[in-house]
């Protein structure tokens, strides 16, 4: 392509689409068969000549051509003389190409059957539609082998040309291949409209006064806490009383439930971006409660991608009170690895920690030693 041309634009009409399977089918066209019989009385006397001449048939029709069986009996050519030849000629023009093929047959006197003689040429020729071709060669046997009973009694010889005509495979148009749309599944969504329709609900939780009508065989399903509160040997005979959920702010039990039944985390006020962590703490409280372990993890992974000097004591605190050991440990590298100690030190949740859990912020403080030694180890070049 010569310099600074443009490429043409890609044409999408006939094209499949990326990742589309497409068909297209191959049949064979109209097929004609015909059977001619060539019966030559005074044999001998057809001998003889040459090589270049030949016994014609009458013309016969096949597939709407029209055909003669020609017979050279003396051979065709000086390399042939030792052999009988017979060809299969088109006479006039095929308006379109067909294909072509012929099978000879001797008659057995004796059985009035014909039968294929052992060297016939198993050939199929293109004739029409450009062609140049309009002969076919069927026949090359051994003159021996003719010339004897039970095929040449009383000087009569009679063949049999099976001729076969097809046209060109027709192909049909490229089309798309058949394809059913399947809907992506929706069962949270059914589940998700089960819960906030109430439907059918067999237990109702009250949380600060605000009621949350849910369903046992849910919840039990999702959380071995509920299973054993509900439905195992510990379950709670309230019969249609609520059952009341002490310690828990509505928003949260909300979302816990919103999690068991749809399996999504909350998304109101931007809570997987950690905006609203204060949420995503009592959730996670929630979670480890009722041992919703995934939604305990998808918490802890908010807690961590979202640390900073100001909550990073608080997230230890809490790390530590519910057996979060990757978080407690990420909250530890943060401050070591922060180099804002003193911001750390002076922020509310650094106090309330060194208040209520000493034993916690002593432990933190020691594996930040061994993790500030290691790192110096680390930078350390050797003598």
């Amino acid at each position: 392509m010569p310099a600074g041309s443009k490429k043409p634009a890609a044409s999408g009409r006939g094209r499949p689409e990326p990742g589309r399977k497409t068909v297209s089918t191959c049949s064979p066209d109209l097929v004609a068969e015909g059977v001619h019989v060539f019966d030559i009385f005074g044999y001998s006397d057809h001998r003889g000549m040459g090589t270049r001449e030949s016994i014609r048939s009458g013309a016969f029709s096949v597939g709407g051509l029209r055909w003669v069986a020609c017979l050279y009996l003396d051979g065709y050519g000086v390399e042939g003389m030792d052999y009988v030849s017979a060809y299969l000629r088109l006479v006039g023009d095929a308006p379109r190409r067909v294909w072509v093929s012929c099978e000879v047959k001797l008659l057995d006197r004796t059985t009035g059957l014909a039968s294929t003689p052992q060297l016939y040429l198993r050939t199929a020729q293109a004739f029409g539609g450009g062609e140049k071709y309009r002969v076919l060669h069927c026949l090359m046997l051994p003159r021996p082998d003719l010339e004897v009973e039970p095929y040449l009694v009383d000087d009569r010889l009679t063949m049999e040309f099976h001729v076969t005509v097809k046209g060109d495979p027709r192909v049909s148009r490229t089309r798309r291949f058949p394809r059913i749309q399947v809907p992506p599944p929706d069962i949270k969504r059914q589940l998700g409209k089960l819960l906030h329709t109430r439907e059918g609900a067999d237990v109702t939780f009250d949380v600060a006064g605000e009621a949350f009508p849910a369903h046992k065989l849910v919840l039990a399903m999702r959380s071995p806490v509920f299973k054993a509160e509900l439905c195992g040997p510990l379950k709670e005979e309230a019969g249609s009383q609520p059952i009341a959920i002490v310690d828990m702010q509505p928003a949260v039990f909300r979302a816990l439930l919103e999690f068991i039944y749809t399996d999504q985390f909350p998304t109101a006020r931007g809570a997987e971006r950690g905006d609203d962590c204060e949420m995503i703490r009592h959730l996670l409280v929630a979670a480890d409660r009722y041992a919703v372990d995934r939604l305990k993890l998808l918490c802890q992974s908010v807690l961590c991608k979202n640390l900073n000097v100001h909550n990073v004591a608080t997230t230890l605190a809490l790390a530590d009170q519910h057996q979060c050991d990757t978080l407690k440990d990420a909250c530890i590298e943060f401050v070591s690895s922060s180099r804002k100690m003193q911001r750390v030190v002076a922020s509310k949740g650094y106090v309330d920690l060194q208040r209520t859990s000493p034993s916690v912020l002593a432990d933190a403080m020691a594996q930040m030693s061994k993790f500030n030694k290691m790192s110096r180890r680390r930078s350390t070049p050797p003598r």
